[in-house]
């Protein structure tokens, strides 16, 4: 399968960082791996217009498990696939912990953008007392049984494992601990969704940067990865894509 460097740029990014775009497009225009970056929803529709017929595809960084309805402020999966998504991202755990979303709740989500035509970027993590405790893989088997549609196929799903207690604080799993939860995770959903799991692409997220990029990609079942403040910049962003063309 094609690797998968996915960005989420979270709540930063105005106009002016589109041309952080045209630069890793100029640095990039064919890369052995796919590219994804998923902005704020006031930049989907411009970015999706320059990223058109290039290797990039655009996503969102949530959406509403309704099509349509009284609900100020949020949107819908068939909105974001109006303004040029393809992806979007789901169950974050920003979202989960500033949110409060559940699994159920992150389930119907997906569920929405999976009819909607985008591919459900389900991400699920263990926080720092969970790792501590012993108890990362009972926290992401429940999160993936409890968030993953049971319909989903390789084309409409990606699984992210992203550890809490590494996002955005410079600290990262040890390789095997990363390997230990990849492998984990292709045995569990092998048993959600069957054959259809040793096409679903499982990136690893959590403070991953240029310099750890190779060693990462190296991990088996590590398909790609969801990166945050890395891909706000063309120079950073380019440079884990073409670690993970070289994997």
């Amino acid at each position: 399968m094609r690797k998968l460097a996915a960005g989420n740029w979270k709540m930063n990014g105005t106009g002016a960082s589109l041309s952080e775009v045209v630069a890793l497009l100029s640095d990039h225009p064919a890369p052995a791996c796919d590219m994804l970056l998923c902005p704020p929803a006031t930049l989907i529709a411009r970015m999706a217009d320059l990223a058109k017929g290039s290797a990039l595809k655009v996503g969102g960084q949530d959406c509403h498990a309704n099509s349509s309805g009284a609900h100020t402020g949020d949107l819908s999966a068939a909105m974001l696939a109006d303004a040029g998504a393809s992806h979007v991202i789901l169950g974050h755990s920003e979202r989960r912990t500033d949110h409060k979303e559940t699994d159920a709740e992150v389930l119907a989500k997906a569920q929405a953008a999976q009819v909607a035509g985008l591919v459900a970027i389900v991400c699920l993590g263990e926080t720092e007392a969970q790792r501590d405790a012993g108890e990362t893989l009972d926290v992401i088997g429940r999160q993936l049984v409890g968030s993953v549609p049971e319909q989903s196929t390789a084309e409409n799903l990606v699984l992210a494992y992203e550890p809490v207690w590494a996002i955005g604080t410079g600290r990262t799993p040890t390789l095997a601990e990363i390997a230990e939860v990849h492998a984990f995770l292709r045995a569990r959903l092998v048993a959600r969704i069957g054959t259809q799991a040793d096409g679903v692409r499982l990136l690893y997220g959590g403070s991953v940067k240029p310099s750890n990029a190779a060693e990462i990609f190296a991990v088996p079942h590590v398909d790609g990865a969801l990166v945050g403040g890395a891909s706000l910049k063309a120079a950073d962003f380019g440079a884990i894509v073409a670690a993970l063309s070289a994997a």
